[in-house]
């Protein structure tokens, strides 16, 4: 595996963040839309958690509750473990293996500059087929 910092993974990438008081739909249509499967929750510019495809499915929809009305600061998981820029990509995959998450946000000095996921450990062709092949899906 080459190794790679998570700076340059994330640059020249906007993070894709929401706000605690957003709506679960309104998170779902953002990880949608962008293709992902986690967003980053903030509080202004302070990250206070992630709010992930799991967490929709297992705390929102198999509980019952509305993802139109619940915030995602209710179900979001709260306190993430979160890695440096300057760090390789080899130590938050092992991160996410030894914590078994699949995201890792990336901050420096307390600003949320990103996240890196497991799926970042796939080949470029491997990840551009599996994209091409999950909007195939979608667009059904």
């Amino acid at each position: 595996m080459k190794i790679r910092p998570l700076r340059s993974l994330i640059e020249g990438h906007k993070p894709l963040t929401v706000a605690g008081t957003a709506a679960v739909t309104e998170a779902a249509r953002l990880m949608r839309d962008r293709n992902v499967g986690a967003v980053m929750v903030v509080d202004g510019s302070k990250l206070t958690g992630v709010f992930t495809e799991r967490d929709a499915l297992f705390r929102v929809l198999a509980v019952g509750r509305d993802p139109a009305s619940t915030p995602v600061a209710d179900v979001m998981t709260k306190s993430p473990q979160t890695i440096h820029p300057d760090k390789p990509f080899v130590e938050a995959l092992r991160m996410m293996l030894e914590g078994g998450f699949r995201n890792v946000p990336i901050v420096e000095d307390g600003r949320v500059l990103g996240m890196v996921s497991v799926r970042d450990a796939l080949d470029p062709e491997v990840y551009e087929a599996k994209k091409d092949l999950l909007q195939r899906e979608y667009d059904r």
